[in-house]
C-alpha cells in the first residue's frame, strides 16, 4: 500500500511538472521578429523543476519592438499561471497607446498586486528599440540587469525599480541607451549567475563581466554558447540544474546595413547607412540660447533641402523646446546645460532635447490654448509652448526619468522632394 502511495505521489509530480512545462513552453514566443540589421539568438533551458523564466517580443507602432525578460517567483504550475497572467498583462499595456516603459511597469504592478498570491512577484525588463535610430528606452522592475556589450567592454543597463506584484503604486526609472553597429545586448536570468560549482561556489555577476568582456563584440549567437559552455566547466557536466536559465542576445549588424541609403543623397548617411547623428551640442541654461539652438540646428539640416516654409518652422519648434527645456527644466540654472541632437533616419528628422529637470513630464495638449481668454486677460499669455510645438512639426514624443526629461521633434521627409 505504501509503494502504491509513494507511486501516485510521484506520478501527481510529475504530471505537475509536465502541465507547468506546457504552459511555460505555450507562452514562450514561436517567431524571433525580424529586424532589418539586427540578429537576435536565445536559449531556453528549463530546469526539471519548472521555473518562471519568461521572454516576449512585442511589435508596436512605426517598426519599434517591446523586449521583455522576467521571472516568477516560485516553481510548478503556480509560477507557470503568475508567469501567463504577468505576460497577458504586458501584452496588453506594452500595445496601448504608444505607453512607456516606465508606466508599463507601473501599470501591470498595479494589476498583478491585485490579483498574483501574497508574498509572489516578477522581476522583468522591459525595453522599447526603435531598430532605425538603435535607441533603447527602458525600465527595470528588479530584474538582473543586461549588459550592453560594446568591443572589449560590458556595461551594465541599470534602472531603478521594486518588482511587480510586492506593492502598489510603485515608480519605475526609465534610461536610454544607443546602440551602435557591432554592439550586442545580452538579456539573461538569475538561473545563470546563481548556479554553483560542486564546492558551494557561485558564478556570479564579475565572473559573467569577465566573460563577456573575454569575448569579441558583434556575435551574440557565439556569445550564448560561450557562456553556455563556460556555465558546463564552472558546475560540471554531470549536475543537476538548480533554475531556468534563459539567455537573450541582440545585435546590431556590423553588416547588412551598408547597401542601405537614404532618401536624400549618397553622402547622408554613416557608416551602417542607415541614420547619422548631423549635430550634437550642449548649451547653458541662460536665455536667448534657444537662438543659438536654433541656428546651430538649421545649419545641420541645410543638407537636407528642406523648403524654406518647412525649415522655420522646425527652427521655431526647436527655439520654443529648447526655451521650455531651459526655463521649466533646468529653470534657468547656466550651470546645467541642455543637450540637443539632431537624427537622420529612414525618412525621418529627430531633433531631441534633453534637460535635468526633475519634476512632471510635461503635458502634450489635446486643444490650443483659450485665445479669446489670453487676449482678454482672463488668462496668462503664458503657455504657448507646446501647442506651438505642436502645430510646428509631424509628432512630438515626451519622455523621461527622474534625472531627465526628453523632448522629440519629428519631421517626415520624403523621396524626391525637399520634405516641404
Amino acid at each position: 500500500m505504501a509503494n502504491k502511495e509513494l507511486e501516485s505521489f510521484y506520478y501527481s509530480v510529475e504530471q505537475e511538472l509536465g502541465t507547468a512545462r506546457s504552459i511555460q513552453h505555450a507562452l514562450l514566443p514561436k517567431d524571433l521578429p525580424k529586424l532589418d540589421g539586427w540578429k537576435i539568438a536565445y536559449h531556453y533551458q528549463p530546469a526539471r523543476e519548472v521555473g518562471g523564466d519568461f521572454y516576449d517580443f512585442l511589435p508596436l507602432d512605426e517598426g519599434r519592438v517591446g523586449l521583455v525578460i522576467g521571472d516568477v517567483s516560485g516553481k510548478g504550475i503556480a509560477a507557470a499561471l503568475v508567469m501567463a497572467n504577468t505576460q497577458s498583462v504586458l501584452r496588453a499595456v506594452a500595445r496601448r497607446d504608444n505607453i512607456a516603459p516606465g508606466r508599463v511597469l507601473a501599470e501591470a504592478n498595479e494589476v498583478l498586486y491585485a490579483y498574483i498570491p501574497a508574498g509572489t512577484f516578477v522581476t522583468c525588463f522591459y525595453g522599447v528599440l526603435d531598430p532605425e535610430s538603435g535607441r533603447l528606452v527602458y525600465a527595470n522592475a528588479g530584474h538582473d540587469p543586461p549588459y550592453m556589450q560594446r568591443g572589449g567592454n560590458a556595461q551594465e543597463l541599470r534602472a531603478r525599480g521594486m518588482p511587480l506584484g510586492l506593492m502598489p503604486g510603485m515608480l519605475y526609472e526609465e534610461k536610454e541607451a544607443d546602440l551602435a553597429a557591432g554592439d550586442d545586448l545580452l538579456f539573461y536570468s538569475d538561473g545563470l549567475v546563481e548556479a554553483h560549482d560542486p564546492e558551494g561556489e557561485m558564478f556570479g555577476f564579475p565572473r559573467l563581466r569577465d566573460l563577456i568582456m573575454a569575448q569579441s563584440a558583434g556575435n551574440g549567437e557565439e556569445l550564448v554558447d560561450f557562456l553556455l559552455a563556460e556555465l558546463t566547466r564552472f558546475t560540471g557536466e554531470d549536475s543537476e540544474q538548480e533554475d531556468d536559465i534563459t539567455l537573450v542576445t541582440l545585435e546590431r549588424s556590423k553588416t547588412g546595413m551598408r547597401d542601405r541609403k537614404t532618401p536624400f543623397q549618397q553622402d547622408a548617411t554613416n557608416s551602417d547607412g542607415y541614420r547619422r547623428v548631423l549635430t550634437d551640442f550642449t548649451l547653458p541654461s541662460e536665455p536667448g540660447n534657444e537662438r543659438q539652438a536654433m541656428e546651430k540646428v538649421a545649419e545641420a539640416v541645410t543638407e537636407l533641402g528642406l523648403s524654406e516654409q518647412r525649415l522655420e518652422r522646425l527652427k521655431t519648434a526647436v527655439a520654443e523646446a529648447t526655451m521650455n527645456a531651459m526655463e521649466h527644466g533646468n529653470r534657468y540654472d547656466p550651470g546645467v546645460p541642455v543637450k540637443i541632437q539632431v537624427w537622420l533616419l529612414k525618412e525621418r528628422l529627430v531633433v531631441r532635447i534633453i534637460d535635468r529637470g526633475s519634476g512632471p513630464l510635461p503635458s502634450l495638449t489635446a486643444k490650443g490654448p483659450d485665445l479669446q481668454a489670453k487676449l482678454g486677460g482672463a488668462q496668462t499669455a503664458r503657455g504657448w509652448g507646446l501647442f506651438l510645438i505642436e502645430s510646428m512639426v509631424d509628432e512630438v514624443r515626451i519622455s523621461g526619468n527622474p534625472d531627465h526629461h526628453t523632448i522629440e521633434l519629428i519631421m517626415r521627409l520624403e523621396v524626391g522632394k525637399d520634405a516641404s
